[in-house]
């Protein structure tokens, strides 16, 4: 759909209503709600949740949002942008919060854990801890994976960050804080907690206090680790940030340490434990993809894992747009997008676009056999020079993942119907956890050889 003509003066078209009833209509039901405002609007249209929100412009179209990505970091702000949401999360230090040169300088410097080549030999680990998780899982009863997922990437993001042979008593306890930080702070919720100075009492105090004790933790392990003989010998990532250093010999802070760890432990296993809930709940909604895909792995080809996953984070992406903070009226499309704005390029609408993903409802993984995908068409880790720092890792753990269910287990769904996409805080999650039912489990060490006997729904 083109844009509507206009002058470049005329801030964009939008519907109409009382600030706070758009506002929770956005906060609880974007999916339903974004698609048909764009068909109404066009590709950019504005929502003024006032009271709620700074006027929000949303934006569908690739070429704009390439211009957004590549637009001047002084006038279009991310960190300013993603700081109402995050900052009570992660920190006001950490890397999603930060503008202009110091996040590219915070960026270069956090860059070296995430080397290809270092994060592979997490491989192993990642397997283990995915073998572990499925042995527990119950044989002949409906259960919802999603948490199972986020048990997966939490226990291996945990070894990454402070090593796969620290203490499993110590990893255990973080691990426990953790889950609960996370099941406190991904709440709708806080989504308006975090955008006002509010007294501490209910589930807020909870949060805080919650987020006390991993501070504490938190700053034991930065000091301990800080002070190790043999610090320069370890590989995880927390003694890799600790020895990081820029060319005139500067390091992360202790306080900038706890803010980035904080950052890499959220995002590293929310995102991905929600990616791989998506993928399998796709799968089994769609035999013949299972299918195929579980013969091309029984045969050790692994190509098209790759466009599954890629079809799945088009289809359901976890992250639904990219928000810049308009420090002063910005150009979007045929409209101008006012001062103090926040421009969010939409992932989900364009996603969905079907001039770019022909019948974009259909899970189609073949669609990204050619290789040819538009740029900036495809965003499920953002684009630009914010393009999440770890998507090499998530996607790899993704493919290991997988691979290990769709080895070992026979899953089906207990309900047919497709799962709908439920806000949980900045992320989307199948709305009933993705409910599966596990009828076979296969031993590790019989896993490849089971791999002809996996049966679909």
């Amino acid at each position: 759909m083109s844009y509507r003509r206009a002058a470049k003066n005329t801030s964009p078209p939008g519907p109409r209503g009382h600030g706070l009833a758009l506002g929770l209509g956005w906060l609880l039901a974007e999916p339903r709600l974004f698609p048909r405002w764009r068909e109404r609007y066009g590709d950019v249209f504005m929502l003024h949740a006032t009271g709620f929100a700074p006027p929000l412009v949303v934006v569908a179209d690739p070429a704009e949002a390439k211009r957004i990505f590549a637009g001047d970091p002084a006038t279009l702000r991310p960190g300013d942008a993603n700081s109402g949401p995050l900052r009570e999360l992660v920190g006001e230090q950490s890397l999603l919060l930060l503008d202009e040169e110091r996040h590219l300088h915070r960026r270069k410097l956090m860059l070296p854990p995430f080397h290809g080549e270092r994060m592979r030999i997490y491989g192993e680990l990642m397997r283990e801890i995915a073998d572990a998780e499925i042995d527990s899982w119950p044989l002949g009863r409906a259960f919802p994976l999603h948490p199972s997922m986020q048990a997966i990437t939490l226990r291996v993001i945990l070894r990454a960050v402070f090593g796969i042979d620290h203490e499993e008593r110590v990893l255990g306890r973080l691990e426990k804080l953790f889950v609960r930080y996370s099941n406190q702070g991904m709440r709708p919720w806080m989504l308006l907690m975090a955008r006002r100075e509010l007294p501490s009492f209910g589930p807020w105090r909870s949060f805080l206090r919650t987020r006390a004790e991993i501070d504490e933790f938190l700053r034991d392990e930065i000091d301990n680790r800080t002070c190790d003989p043999q610090l320069e010998a370890r590989q995880d990532i927390l003694s890799l940030l600790i020895q990081a250093r820029d060319e005139d010999g500067e390091g992360l802070s202790p306080a900038e340490l706890r803010d980035q760890l904080m950052t890499l432990l959220i995002a590293g296993h929310e995102t991905t434990a929600t990616g791989l809930a998506w993928s399998i709940e796709r799968l089994l909604r769609h035999p013949r993809v299972l299918q195929r895909l579980t013969m091309e792995l029984a045969e050790d080809r692994d190509e098209y894992l790759g466009y599954v996953i890629q079809e799945s984070l088009r289809s359901r992406p976890v992250i639904p747009f990219a928000l810049r903070y308009a420090t002063e009226p910005v150009p979007v499309g045929d409209y101008l997008a006012p001062a103090d704005s926040l421009i969010a390029v939409s992932i989900s609408l364009i996603h969905q676009r079907p001039d770019l993903y022909p019948e974009p409802a259909a899970f189609r993984p073949e669609r990204f056999e050619d290789g040819r995908t538009q740029s900036f068409a495809w965003l499920p880790f953002g684009g630009g020079v914010r393009r999440c720092l770890g998507a090499a890792f998530a996607t790899y753990e993704m493919r290991i993942v997988l691979r290990r269910m769709l080895e070992r287990c026979e899953l089906h769904t207990p309900d047919p119907r497709p799962e709908r996409p439920r806000r949980r805080a900045v992320t989307f999650v199948p709305h009933r956890g993705a409910r599966v039912v596990l009828r076979e489990r296969t031993p590790t060490s019989c896993a490849l050889g089971a791999m002809s006997s996996i049966a679909t729904v």
